[in-house]
């Protein structure tokens, strides 16, 4: 059921990957063509806030930090393994790979690579405090208009 926490949860975390999203791009090489990049994490980042962090709502100030975190690791988990998919399906168009299971493989292996790009401190710094503010947003919006 719709409600205020869901939504300013969100949001909330869609404007963080938004954010994150453009802190990482610089880190890729010169010429790559990042496409739907930030539109992807946006949604992604949306649909975290409001499914994991929206529902959890209203059980306190630490449980909102704590959710805050939560939802930024799972917005980075949801977001490498999203773009690593799609990765793989543009290598594959150019018959990089010998079988689907290389494919599938090869999924694991950017989604490690990619990680370990952006497994900076001013990255993790900002999903990390940012998880928490939106965390104290959600809880504010859940205590507010509930």
């Amino acid at each position: 059921m719709p409600d205020a926490a869901k939504l300013v949860g969100g949001l909330g975390i869609a404007i963080l990957a938004f954010i994150v999203s453009g802190m990482i791009m610089p880190l890729f090489e010169e010429n790559m063509n990042f496409g739907y990049f930030t539109h992807v994490n946006v949604v992604v980042g949306f649909l975290v806030g409001w499914i994991v962090m929206g529902s959890r709502a209203g059980r306190g100030i630490v449980s909102a930090v704590n959710v805050g975190l939560t939802s930024s690791v799972v917005l980075v988990f949801w977001g490498l393994f999203i773009q690593s998919c799609n990765e793989m399906t543009r290598l594959a168009m150019r018959n990089r790979y010998d079988g689907p299971f290389e494919a599938l493989t090869a999924i694991f292996e950017i989604g490690a690579e990619w990680a370990l790009l952006m497994a900076t401190v001013p990255i993790w710094a900002t999903l990390l405090i940012g998880g928490a503010i939106v965390g104290f947003a959600t809880e504010f919006a859940w205590r507010t208009w509930r």
